[in-house]
């Protein structure tokens, strides 16, 4: 069994189910609504399972209103997500702060050039 992260990760790999949570960003979608930009490129079930692969994740909830299945973005799925970048995104804050600070001490300012002593014409 894979942890939470890795199949957040795995989710998110797949630029089709990017594109579907981008979708869903915007709102609550039908199965339907969803799958109509995906039509020329694949099936229904494809479409299906790439939405069975964003439930497992976390990413979306589906739920069942008589004949039509509503989708809606999850964003408590990304938090494992935005908290294990946020370790990286501190990390690298620090290492170009200290980068900076280095680059200030070393950085030789350039002195004014002298007027250059030659004839007009």
């Amino acid at each position: 069994m894979q942890d939470p992260l890795s199949l957040t990760f795995a989710a998110l790999a797949d630029p089709t189910r990017r594109a579907m949570l981008a979708q869903l960003s915007k709102g609550e979608a039908n199965v339907s609504d969803l799958a109509k930009p995906f039509l020329k490129e694949m099936s229904l079930p494809a479409v299906t399972k790439h939405l069975k692969v964003l439930e497992k994740a976390g990413l979306i909830t589906k739920s069942k209103e008589a004949q039509w299945r509503p989708c809606k973005l999850n964003g408590d799925g990304l938090k494992d997500v935005a908290d294990w970048m946020e370790q990286y995104r501190v990390f690298w804050e620090e290492s170009l702060d200290r980068l900076d600070a280095y680059l200030k001490t070393v950085t030789v300012k350039e002195k004014p050039k002298g007027k250059k002593h030659g004839r007009k014409k």
